[in-house]
């Protein structure tokens, strides 16, 4: 394999810093790790979370029940087939990301919220994307142990967006009110280990590309992978650090912030010994919430970069164009 493909420089403190969380999860003081997220939110738009305050064996006993759905059968995947809700199982080649070569390595079992408030179940029909989950018969401690882990993060999404809102001049809860039955999407996902011919194919884990949503959540193994593309356009490894989450700005929220916050090219390969796993949150804003920049005003000076888009039509026309599902004739 080339030593120049996908090289990347050791992590630093200045393109990913690690925030100590526990000023705001302990004694609530917002303003203590405002300073230090904005600063990074700013930058690369990556920070590590430490003190998050989720409970390891939650995490651990989510990404044990991962390993053993990717290590089911295809026949027994297929059982719960990727729709266009974007629930279920992805399968090898059905990923190709904005700009990529080719389709990606990996492979995703995607899931939401298990309960939506009633006002935004009434909507099903016209919003994308509220939909009930898939689960495997097969393996029922997947639904019990996944949704374990999607409540406890997205409890720290709550208190992320409450660091973001204060570093950007508002009240802490400016975010509260556009949360109250959150698209929250989660993926667990799996990536096989890069091969020479995935190389010389310029095929990743996951090519480049930037996250959708508002913030992203994600715990990785320790396999490493995970790279990040900082202000000078060097790669930068986001070597995994033992019990903390990656945290990251996406595209929602840049557009919200009329540009003002960096959702950052990222990218993953794997060139460990083993498979790797990581699990994504994407903790996006209730469905048909309208993402504005003239909300924020300070950001707009009566100019607005972006036009005003819902939350759901934004994130389904990004699926709809890296996810092969979308392009077959029914949906499942």
């Amino acid at each position: 394999m080339s030593r120049d493909y996908a090289k990347a420089k050791p992590v630093s403190v200045g393109d990913i810093p690690v925030i100590d969380f526990a000023p705001l999860m302990l004694q609530g003081n917002v303003t203590e790790v405002s300073k230090p997220l904005m600063s990074a939110a700013l930058n690369t738009g990556f920070f590590y979370i430490k003190n998050h305050g989720i409970d390891p064996q939650v995490i651990q006993q989510a990404l044990d029940a991962s390993r053993h759905f990717f290590h089911l059968s295809q026949e027994e995947k297929a059982l719960v087939a990727v729709n266009t809700n974007q629930r279920g199982w992805l399968g090898p080649k059905m990923a190709t990301l904005e700009g990529a070569k080719t389709h990606d390595l990996k492979e995703i079992f995607f899931t939401g919220p298990e309960f939506w408030s009633d006002e935004m179940w009434a909507k099903r029909t016209q919003i994308p994307l509220i939909t009930h989950n898939l689960w495997p018969a097969s393996l029922p401690e997947l639904k019990r142990d996944l949704l374990a882990y999607y409540d406890a993060t997205c409890l720290l999404g709550r208190q992320v967006l409450k660091a973001i809102a204060v570093g950007l001049g508002e009240n802490s809860d400016f975010f509260e009110h556009r949360y109250t039955s959150p698209l929250g999407r989660s993926q667990l996902v799996y990536y096989p280990r890069s091969s020479q011919q995935d190389e010389a194919d310029e095929r990743f884990g996951a090519a480049p590309h930037t996250d959708f949503g508002v913030i992203t959540l994600l715990y990785q193994d320790n396999n490493g992978g995970l790279q990040v593309l900082n202000k000078q356009q060097e790669w930068v490894e986001a070597t995994p650090i033992e019990n903390t989450f990656v945290c990251n700005i996406g595209d929602l929220l840049h557009r919200w912030t009329n540009g003002y916050l960096s959702s950052n090219l990222h990218r993953v390969i794997n060139r460990s010994n083993n498979e790797r796993y990581s699990m994504p949150i994407f903790f996006d804003p209730d469905a048909d919430t309208i993402v504005d920049p003239r909300d924020f005003k300070k950001f707009v000076n009566d100019v607005s970069n972006y036009a005003p888009i819902k939350v759901a039509d934004y994130i389904h026309s990004k699926n709809s164009k890296a996810f092969a599902q979308y392009n077959q004739s029914q949906d499942k």
